[in-house]
């Protein structure tokens, strides 16, 4: 299973002239150059974030990555612990079992 890291491009690493950026707060700033959406998550002191890259334009959105990577984290866990193997299962087969029946 590949890494959230391995998957998300952060910042610097996303390579789109424009993006569609999503505020902190959840707002749409709209459709804006990539650099531009860069200082702004920086004056704010977040990270870019490339939350939809097959998207046209990509869709970044302004957030903390490092708690972005937390929850991602704790989903992946979480996911895993519900969806473990089922148990075993066991099939009677008697006197009377037809073979159609199996």
């Amino acid at each position: 299973m590949a890494k959230v890291e391995d998957k998300v491009r952060v910042n610097g690493q996303i390579r789109a002239r424009q993006v569609r950026v999503i505020g902190a707060d959840g707002a749409q700033l709209g459709v804006i150059t990539s650099e531009e959406a860069l200082r702004l998550a920086q004056q704010r002191e977040l990270d870019l974030v490339e939350v939809a890259p097959a998207a046209n334009p990509p869709v970044c959105r302004i957030m903390d990555y490092g708690k972005f990577r937390y929850t991602q984290k704790k989903k992946a866990q979480e996911s895993r612990k519900k969806g473990g193997p089922a148990g075993v299962k066991e099939v009677k087969v008697g006197s009377g079992t037809s073979v159609h029946d199996v």
